[in-house]
């Protein structure tokens, strides 16, 4: 019987990212370098964690992935993800400046180690789009893939909130997209708030964000779990939309008092348990060991907000919607095949 206890790995690993390819799991994540925009003074020639694990509960830090690609960028890298298609790996991710003018791009390895190498332009044109991160690359039941991303609206029409929210796009071929994106999800709820008053595009608005799209198809529908609210906070949490069609409409009501999927614990200044954790967000998803069991993995803060680490708990689904076993911080046993 294999078990774990959250954090599953010690070190700075947000926006964790897990896949698996021929029996061995990957992960790969914003490290503390390119969170805190310092990639040029400590990594250097390449950008983004990458652990591996052979067993889903043991997890080791093998190399950087990414090798660095024009400076100019930027050096705030965020929230990798990794898609297999045809022999070969796509690295998706966001490159800017701190927290503006942030731009997704792709790179590509024969090797889900790496070395990545970005093709050298962006999938989304920054003069049109001067902000978009968090990429998630779906493949539907058919072949075709998606991108979905957040990005940022100023408009309040209908009663959605200023902020960054969710988009998808159909994608031509791994490295570009269609151009036919629509809305997947907007802000409209008190909880999601990032900011009151905040100076965006020369203007003041009460700010909230949907980011992290991650999209799941269960039962012939689609449900996108993202995570919303300030993620430097205890009130960050991961809720879904649903939807009939993979491009939409989607719909997430029924979250109006916070997130349905994960959130912090209650009672968080309770003595006796100093391990839980805070913030919970960003996740992926993916089938443990067994083959069957969906597990959402996920960073949180530890009780003193000093660095997002990397969790993992059970999804579980019902006929009133997915919702996650956790955030625990007591040993969990991993489900296994059976021999």
């Amino acid at each position: 019987m294999l078990t774990y206890t959250n954090p599953v790995y010690k070190g700075y690993f947000a926006d964790p990212f897990v896949w698996e390819f021929e029996g061995v799991y990957y992960a790969i994540g914003t490290g503390a370098a390119e969170a805190e925009g310092m990639v040029d003074q400590i990594a250097k020639l390449r950008v983004f964690p990458l652990l591996r694990s052979f067993d889903f509960v043991n997890w080791d830090f093998v190399d950087n992935a990414l090798l660095r690609p024009d400076p100019s960028l930027g050096d705030n890298f965020w929230a990798p993800e990794v898609a297999y298609c045809n022999g070969k790996f796509y690295l998706y991710y966001s490159v800017g400046h701190e927290d503006k003018n942030h731009q997704l791009r792709v790179a590509t390895s024969d090797n889900p180690l790496g070395p990545y190498k970005d093709i050298g332009e962006p999938l989304v044109d920054p003069d049109s789009c001067s902000f978009a991160i968090d990429p998630h690359a779906f493949r539907d039941d058919d072949g075709q893939w998606y991108l979905f991303y957040a990005r940022d609206f100023l408009d309040t029409e209908g009663g959605v909130r200023a902020g960054t929210a969710l988009f998808v796009d159909r994608l031509q071929d791994m490295t570009k997209l269609c151009g036919v994106g629509k809305v997947v999800l907007r802000a409209r709820s008190d909880w999601q708030r990032f900011l009151a008053n905040r100076l965006m595009y020369g203007e003041h608005f009460d700010w909230h964000t949907l980011e992290g799209p991650c999209v799941r198809k269960h039962a012939g529908r689609y449900y996108c779990f993202y995570s919303g609210g300030r993620w430097e906070t205890e009130d960050y949490g991961v809720d879904y939309g649903v939807a009939d069609d993979v491009m939409g409409p989607y719909s997430d009501f029924g979250n109006e008092t916070g997130p349905r999927v994960l959130r912090s614990p209650l009672a968080l200044a309770e003595p006796s348990l100093p391990d839980r954790v805070k913030g919970p967000g960003h996740n992926s998803i993916v089938v443990g060991p067994d083959g069957q069991t969906e597990y959402i993995v996920y960073h949180a803060w530890d009780v003193n907000m000093d660095a997002r680490r990397m969790c993992l708990d059970k999804l579980i689904w019902t006929p009133d919607g997915p919702y996650c076993e956790g955030p625990t911080w007591t040993p969990q046993a991993i489900a296994c095949k059976s021999i």
